[in-house]
């Protein structure tokens, strides 16, 4: 009995072994390939983003998307037109939701800072105001001061 519990034990600590050699191998090879798929995709959408934006003369999401259908065609450039019509319409719209999250995030974050300066200085109350005359007081410590104020001249 005892024999075939240490069996068993074996038995799968041997398997989940080899599934953990197995994947080590997998992915000591397949690694370079997908690196270079990354790096081939990340070159070609700057240089295109960078040419999009220098042809356009502005600076928006909409070369982002551009560039992303642009590289997205590219890419598959050698398996046919059909293919780079779809590869294209997926990088668009995958840049497309990438830069309307950006958006939508810079929104709401616009928002936020925008409420809670609204609700420290009420506009209805002007004497909350800073009076735009009045210099402000003059620091006595600051920027080393502290060191010509007892004798360390």
């Amino acid at each position: 009995m005892s024999h075939d519990i240490h069996s068993v034990y074996f038995d799968i600590s041997h398997f989940q072994s080899r599934r953990l050699t197995d994947a080590y191998t997998a992915m000591k090879t397949k690694c370079p390939r997908t690196g270079g798929a990354f790096g081939r995709w990340g070159g070609l959408f700057s240089v295109s983003d960078c040419a999009i934006s220098h042809l356009r003369g502005k600076e928006d999401p909409l070369n982002s998307i551009a560039s992303g259908a642009l590289t997205g065609a590219l890419i598959v450039f050698r398996k046919g037109p059909a293919t780079m019509a779809g590869s294209a319409l997926l990088g668009g719209v995958l840049l497309g939701l990438i830069e309307g999250v950006g958006i939508l995030i810079t929104k709401l974050s616009a928002d936020q800072f925008l409420q809670a300066n609204h609700s420290a200085v009420p506009v209805d109350d002007p004497s909350q105001l800073p009076d735009p005359i009045q210099k402000p007081p003059k620091q006595e410590y600051g920027m080393g001061g502290q060191y010509t104020q007892g004798g360390y001249q």
